[in-house]
């Protein structure tokens, strides 16, 4: 497996090493021993799993302290754009974004600490994604930040127009007026 650091402190891209044949493929998608030794301490409690059409946004959501979640995120069909923001007050990439497309063909894995907004967009036909955390949900712990935020300015690499964005995710307020508790 491949750990690369991304330019926001505390996310990281894995990459697993694939052994491919006539019968297809077989990785590892996670191992606790290489993740230990790459500095990725965090026991996993809970896995979810969701299934999307072609120009869904999800998110950006995250869980306050005490029960802010860690996620390692990956996609079993299809491609997604995956998208983390920094919330972390005082942290020198605050409101700042990292973006990566995760694909069943790719097989990357982004990691995302507690801290950042988490979202993502569907740019195949449909995408099956998954992810691991590392809390349990907490539905009184929830919040987020509009996807169409003008101070982030993400490009979600869909039509913005067409896009289809529950009405929760569209209620969510801009980073300006997020709360959140999230110390670098």
């Amino acid at each position: 497996m491949k750990f690369t650091a991304c330019d926001l402190p505390g996310l990281i891209v894995i990459e697993p090493t694939v052994f491919g044949d006539s019968r297809g493929y077989f990785f590892e998608a996670y191992n606790e021993s290489l993740f230990h030794k790459n500095g990725i301490d965090y026991k996993f409690v809970q896995d979810n799993q969701s299934r999307s059409s072609h120009g869904v946004i999800r998110g950006l959501h995250f869980q306050l302290n005490p029960f802010a979640q860690v996620k390692l995120v990956r996609v079993l069909e299809g491609a997604i754009l995956d998208v983390a923001v920094d919330i972390r007050k005082g942290s020198p990439t605050f409101g700042k974004y990292f973006s990566v497309e995760l694909t069943s063909e790719n097989k990357k894995q982004l990691l995302i600490p507690a801290g950042f907004a988490h979202g993502f967009s569907v740019l195949s036909e449909t995408a099956s994604v998954l992810y691991k955390c590392n809390q349990f949900y907490n539905k009184e712990s929830e919040g987020g930040i509009r996807f169409d935020d003008p101070a982030l300015n993400i490009d979600w690499q869909v039509d913005l127009k067409q896009a289809v964005v529950s009405s929760k995710d569209i209620e969510l307020p801009l980073l300006k007026d997020c709360v959140s508790n999230f110390e670098f």
